[in-house]
């Protein structure tokens, strides 16, 4: 007797590379469907190709330079160098690539570009882009519209009909009509592109999607932080449209840094302009007091000693007069500062030798520039303006401090000055009074001369250098595009077309396996139970029920055989064994199963008698067209009756006989465990070798159960694709609970079609000693069913 597993069986143990064997297994036997889905995934990918508008990337770099402060090192020298710090300082490459992907200069691109409108040539399966097109389209209102998509057709050179859904308007090149959701427009020749169709599309995209659009295309970066080149990159489907694009947004660029500058010299001009009438004022108001006092003295000339003490002071006159001139720019500074109201950028070059202030300044009317760029697009209580504006208070409380902290230094040059023109001014009184007052009044203008001169200069240097000025970077690669489109790229998306195909059926073929539920191979069934199996069934083609025959060489007869020696191996310690089959549910082929392995014991001379146990739902009798009238009922109810009453012959051999359920009882159960169904089987066991017994599912009533314990063997029969991997469970819990004797697996209608189960049965049997068999075609091998 075979003996069976421990109890100690762990239902799910497997090593992964078996796994990966078996699913790799899986994938070579359905090699069609790769094949299938590979080829379509290709077909997609090339009609996407064919179909798909190609974009290209366009390419330039830009040099962002620094500015050097100081003298200029070509001999303009000091004249020059005192208002480098009006004009920014060290330009930042990150600040300024910032300032590429602004929405500010996007929107500026996009008016200038007219950008709200493109034009198509329609298409059978796509509309293509032109640029430039034969016509323009001029938005009169290009800030307030929805858009849409409007279909112009050429009647002539000169008229033209623009349609859409439920608009339609004939006119004439050169005429402003009114398109809905677009308002006016002004619909004009471009002369210098031929006319090359009849029928075009021009699409009017509103002013914001459009920015949005161009600003998602446009990428800017620093690649190599060692140099001050900015990359940038713009992808389009028309390489000169997207040139043309990139060109203007450097242009605008450029265009802005220079108004940045020319801003803040602009301011200075107006500035040292007001101190000049001012000066100018006062300064005549002087020349005019002393004309008068020489008029009204008749003074021709200055005597000796008069001129002598002008010489003597013209030193200390000199350096008072530059310390009040400083003094004078302070207090005007200061005063500019302090009133709120001015919000415009702060001259630096009055005060050349203040590095601290200059760099104040600078700071302040960066911050004042980027707060007026940042208004043209947020408004005032916008976080980013608000700490723009704290960052500016800052910096005028900053630049006041410094201020004052100048003003007291010359505040103390200017007493010592005083102090020894006082000397001076001793030795004055000596001389008569009216010398006396004629020195005041010449002091007096010589110290506005020499504010009046200094301003001049200073205006003229302002002026001189706003001319001089250049943006502070230069494209050092023009825009240009890549002569292959970015995308779609044929390459990849071939690749790719491919790899989705390939994995569409992998993926199928892994969830089926992952989802399955049913026994599909030997292995399903070694993984939920120890039990061992006994034989394997492939599927019958015939629509016969018995399927074995005395002369039957058929592969399946052959298995059947192959059961019939395994269970006489599991059997050899019992002279006259009682089988009895069962399993989960209906449907599994109990009866056909116990037919065969009747016929086949029969056929090898043993005497053997199949018990029609189904009391329910039987189905030999109606397989072998007996009929079903009397039976194991009958015997259980009727004392009269004897076994020999009930045994009949099956008809299809003389050593097979069978014993139908008989009429269908109310209580199955309780005739089972009637007590002359005992004496029933003690009589079969002493008149017959074998006794195969007929069972419903164990998985639905317990029937099996109470026949069990007639029985030497049970055999549990699954099907494959038909039962439950979970209810193999049940024939080792059955055998682990003692409930059942030995037990032993069948499994039954096998379909190598379906998929690699056990050892490839019906090839081997049907081709030995069967010279009948056709030869199998070379192709045949690559086929689903010889796989």
């Amino acid at each position: 007797m075979k003996e069976w597993p421990d109890e100690d069986f762990e239902p799910d143990g497997q090593e992964d590379n078996q796994k990966l064997i078996e699913f790799l297994g899986k994938l070579w036997v359905n090699w069609y469907w790769f094949a299938l889905f590979g080829f379509l995934g290709l077909m997609v990918a090339y009609v996407n190709l064919r179909y798909s508008t190609p974009v290209y990337k366009i390419n330039a770099k830009l040099l962002v330079t620094e500015e050097q402060k100081g003298a200029s090192a070509t001999g303009t020298g000091v004249f020059l160098g005192d208002l480098n710090s009006l004009f920014g300082g060290v330009n930042s490459v990150d600040n300024e690539a910032e300032i590429l992907k602004t929405r500010y200069l996007m929107e500026q691109v996009v008016r200038k570009q007219n950008a709200q409108v493109n034009y198509f040539v329609p298409g059978d399966v796509r509309d293509v882009e032109v640029y430039p097109a034969p016509f323009d389209v001029t938005l009169l209102r290009p800030d307030s519209l929805t858009g849409g998509i409007f279909r112009l057709q050429l009647k002539d050179n000169e008229h033209i009909s623009v349609s859409q859904d439920h608009f339609e308007q004939e006119t004439t090149f050169g005429t402003t009509i009114d398109l809905p959701g677009v308002g006016s427009v002004l619909i004009s020749r471009n002369t210098s592109v031929p006319i090359s169709k009849t029928t075009y599309r021009f699409e009017v995209a509103s002013f914001d999607t459009r920015v949005n659009e161009y600003m998602g295309r446009l990428s800017v970066g620093v690649t190599n932080k060692q140099v001050s080149i900015i990359d940038l990159a713009f992808d389009y489907p028309i390489k000169a449209k997207g040139e043309s694009i990139l060109r203007t947004i450097l242009e605008t660029y450029t265009e802005n840094n220079l108004q940045d500058k020319n801003t803040i010299a602009d301011s200075t001009i107006a500035f040292i302009d007001n101190r000049l009438l001012f000066v100018g004022q006062e300064l005549g108001a002087v020349e005019g007091d002393i004309q008068a006092f020489r008029q009204s003295k008749q003074l021709a000339d200055i005597s000796a000693q008069s001129q002598l003490l002008l010489e003597n002071s013209a030193e200390y006159v000199k350096q008072l007069t530059e310390v009040e001139t400083q003094l004078t720019i302070l207090d005007n500074l200061r005063g500019y500062l302090i009133d709120p109201k001015n919000q415009r950028v702060v001259p630096s070059a009055l005060l050349p030798n203040d590095m601290v202030f200059n760099g104040l300044v600078e700071r302040y009317n960066t911050l004042l520039l980027e707060r007026d760029r940042r208004l043209l697009s947020a408004t005032p209580d916008n976080p980013t303006v608000r700490n723009l504006d704290q960052q500016l208070a800052n910096l005028r409380t900053d630049m006041l401090a410094n201020l004052e902290n100048t003003r007291n230094r010359f505040e103390t040059t200017r007493n010592e000055l005083r102090r020894k023109t006082g000397q001076l001014e001793s030795e004055v009184r000596r001389v008569p009074a009216t010398e006396r007052q004629y020195l005041d009044l010449a002091r007096q203008q010589q110290i506005k001369q020499e504010l009046y001169i200094y301003l001049l200069q200073k205006r003229e240097e302002t002026a001189i250098s706003k001319t001089a000025n250049i943006s502070n970077s230069r494209i050092i690669d023009p825009p240009k595009a890549k002569t292959l489109p970015f995308s779609p790229r044929r390459t990849r998306t071939l690749a790719m077309g491919l790899l989705i195909g390939l994995i569409i059926p992998a993926t199928s073929i892994y969830l089926r396996d992952l989802l399955n539920t049913r026994i599909r191979n030997r292995e399903d069934i070694q993984k939920q139970t120890p039990l061992p199996i006994v034989g394997e069934i492939s599927h019958s083609t015939s629509k016969q029920t018995l399927v074995v025959t005395r002369d039957s060489r058929a592969p399946i007869a052959e298995q059947f055989r192959s059961l019939r020696t395994n269970l006489a191996f599991y059997l050899s310690n019992i002279d006259k064994p009682t089988i009895l089959l069962t399993s989960s549910m209906s449907g599994e082929g109990k009866s056909f199963v116990a037919l065969n392995m009747a016929m086949i014991f029969a056929i090898s001379g043993k005497k053997v008698v199949v018990l029609e146990m189904d009391l329910r739902k039987p189905n030999l009798s109606i397989k072998l067209n007996i009929s079903n009238s009397f039976g194991f009922t009958n015997y259980i109810i009727s004392p009269s009756q004897t076994p020999e009453s009930i045994i009949r012959p099956s008809g299809v051999h003389e050593g097979l006989y069978l014993i139908s359920s008989g009429p269908i009882p109310p209580n199955p159960a309780e005739m089972i465990l009637h007590e002359r169904t005992g004496e029933l089987m003690t009589y079969l066991k002493r008149e017959f070798d074998v006794v195969i017994i007929d069972a419903p599912p164990i998985g639905l009533v317990t029937d099996a159960q109470l026949l069990s314990h007639h029985a030497d063997l049970t055999l549990y029969l699954a099907r494959q694709g038909y039962t439950y991997k979970r209810q193999l469970r049940i024939p080792t819990e059955l055998y682990h609970s003692g409930k059942m004797k030995q037990i032993a697996l069948v499994v039954n209608d096998i379909q190598k079609a379906k998929t690699n189960y056990g050892y490839g049965y019906g090839h081997g049997y049907g081709e030995y000693g069967n010279e009948k068999q056709e030869k199998r075609k070379w192709w045949k091998l690559f086929s689903k069913k010889n796989s």
